[in-house]
């Protein structure tokens, strides 16, 4: 059967009609504390075989032109050697001419270990977006939840995917900084956004479905995730200091109490309204139910 995927698979909700081809199985780092995405035995992570990667994008010749995206997953396919990236993106470009651009989650660490110049051949050849979790530019935050990244290093790996012509998606999560640490969280996610002027930017709230222990370790047992009226204070004070000039913003995952999607910064008096209807009559605007939120 054609792919041959280690379940499960994970993509962005802008990747939702691409055709994904697994490059690498689960996430090289794996040691965020919010984070369970590849905590399964099975998705312990290898690089898979590049001949088996390269025979699925034949495979895929024959399904013809009825995906024009593809995504590399899992975690952070651009841990792999840029020799290895740009075989797979030629015969991409080879046996499907058909497709128009090429993505995959990124980890800034792994942008370190490249050059522009790489980066350029990577873009030249059809990556076209990378989709970097921030999850915060507060370094007690993310020294709390074990990022192992910076505000300096986020910072770094976007200015460098910028200037290889690589589109920058970006997520930022609501509540990861507790409580206590709501406000810096908000704040220096906002400064980080503004030196990034990233392409896209997306928020969702965090969520512990197998609960918050490995998190309530990395704040000392005092994390207590903020309810939904601090939720909605926290994104008005993110939204109030992000001074973007042409960034798509959405908070339009299921996960989000109040969807909320433009262009910042032509759509930010619109939100911030929104926000405090939410935050001072949440009776006359209309919010996602728990059970709306699927988590």
């Amino acid at each position: 059967m054609f792919p041959q995927y280690i379940e499960p698979i994970f993509r962005p909700p802008s990747e939702a009609r691409s055709l994904i081809f697994q490059v690498t199985n689960g996430c090289s780092w794996n040691k965020c504390t919010f984070c369970d995405m590849y905590t399964q035995p099975q998705k312990k992570f290898r690089a898979r075989d590049e001949a088996e990667v390269l025979a699925e994008i034949k495979q895929a010749a024959a399904i013809g032109p009825r995906f024009e995206k593809v995504f590399l997953a899992d975690g952070d396919a651009l841990v792999l050697p840029t020799r290895r990236l740009v075989n797979i993106l030629r015969s991409i470009k080879a046996e499907l001419p058909w497709v128009t651009r090429v993505g995959a989650y990124c980890l800034p660490r792994n942008i370190r270990k490249k050059s522009v110049g790489e980066l350029k051949e990577l873009a030249d050849l059809g990556f076209g977006i990378a989709y970097v979790g921030a999850e915060s530019g507060d370094d007690e935050v993310l020294t709390a939840i074990s990022k192992g990244e910076t505000y300096e290093s986020t910072l770094d790996a976007l200015n460098k995917l910028k200037e290889a012509r690589i589109k920058t998606s970006v997520m930022v999560l609501n509540g990861m900084g507790g409580v206590a640490l709501s406000e810096q969280h908000a704040v220096n996610s906002a400064r980080l956004m503004n030196e990034a002027q990233p392409d896209f930017l997306s928020t969702l709230v965090v969520s512990y479905p197998l609960g918050d222990r490995r998190v309530q370790e990395g704040f000392a047992g005092n994390y207590q995730l903020p309810n939904q009226h601090d939720l909605f204070v926290e994104l008005r004070r993110f939204i109030d200091t992000l001074e973007l000039s042409n960034t798509v913003f959405r908070s339009d995952h299921a996960s989000n109490y109040l969807p909320l999607k433009g262009t910042l910064g032509a759509d930010k008096e619109e939100m911030l309204k929104q926000l405090d209807t939410a935050i001072n009559q949440p009776d006359r605007i209309a919010l996602r139910q728990e059970w709306q939120r699927g988590l």
